[in-house]
């Protein structure tokens, strides 16, 4: 009996430095491009051309990749344009789909049912599928390409199922209908009780759709591209792909621009990512 149990122990811990060693690896796998990208960054064209893999270059450190790479893909303006349109539709689809959330989850009206069973099946379509009638609809019939508007009107419209999904499962599980009652006893109203106890309760959950739409939003290069034209319109993702098809023999600058275009969306990770494995299970079947 004593053997049998020493050798499933010896079997779990193989299996268990098995797995260590199988993440590691993955993970090694996983940031070695970005790791990559931060120590070619500060070298010149030479050092990163002749050995890309050396934490210094023989021409020491430099920070002259930044400024021009800023300069030549009109950097600001791109920033201006993908902040904008990131931080107005992922402030527009947490107010949407938690209030649509809320108004499903507290009514048991068959109209409630039909259209939360309509957001979940529309999550299965593809944007592909879409693409065409869209562009033909706002550029040819109705004109309102090239504007912000159009763009963040189309990024509420696609991630709006998903927060609404997201959102639906929290109120269930996290908010209980007795404070809401307890706050209608003390006079509120139904729209003071969503803004004053059940918005607050959610915390966890908009910070989760916050990160996941605000990346989205951020990283998005085929919708952008179809929808603005105008160089001044550009958003970060198109500018990086346009300087790099202009630039593509610079390695200095390419690396510099990739890691422009990825410092804003990390820093927004880093300070909401405490809340986003508490915002997904908030909403699990429990």
């Amino acid at each position: 009996m004593d053997d049998l149990n020493e050798k499933a122990a010896r079997s779990r811990k193989v299996r268990h430095i098995v797995s260590i060693t199988i993440l590691v690896l993955l993970f090694i796998c996983f940031i070695f491009p970005f790791f990559l990208v931060i120590i070619n960054v500060f070298k010149v064209k030479a050092d990163i051309t002749s050995n890309p893999l050396a934490l210094i270059g023989e021409h020491g450190f430099t920070l002259q990749n930044f400024p021009e790479a800023m300069k030549k893909m009109n950097f600001w303006t791109s920033f201006f344009n993908s902040t904008i349109i990131t931080v107005c539709s992922t402030a527009i689809t947490i107010l949407l789909a938690s209030m649509t959330a809320y108004v499903i989850v507290r009514n048991k009206w068959k109209a409630c049912g039909l259209l939360f069973g309509l957001m979940i099946a529309s999550m299965v379509i593809p944007f592909q599928v879409l693409m065409i009638p869209l562009v033909s609809l706002y550029g040819g019939i109705l004109g309102i390409l090239n504007h912000r508007m159009t763009l963040i009107f189309m990024h509420v419209g696609f991630s709006l199922s998903m927060a609404t999904f997201m959102f639906h499962g929290a109120i269930r599980t996290n908010v209980s209908v007795a404070l809401e009652e307890a706050a209608t006893i003390d006079g509120c109203t139904r729209w003071q009780t969503y803004w004053q106890i059940v918005f607050p309760l959610l915390k966890p959950t908009i910070a989760t759709v916050a990160i996941i739409d605000a990346m989205a939003f951020w990283n998005d290069y085929l919708l952008p591209s179809l929808v603005l034209a105008k160089k001044e319109l550009y958003t970060i993702p198109i500018a990086t792909q346009v300087f790099y098809g202009t630039y593509s023999t610079d390695i200095g600058l390419i690396m510099a621009a990739l890691l422009l275009a990825m410092l804003p969306i990390l820093i927004l990770y880093v300070f909401l990512q405490r809340y986003i494995v508490e915002g997904v299970t908030s909403g699990a079947v429990k």
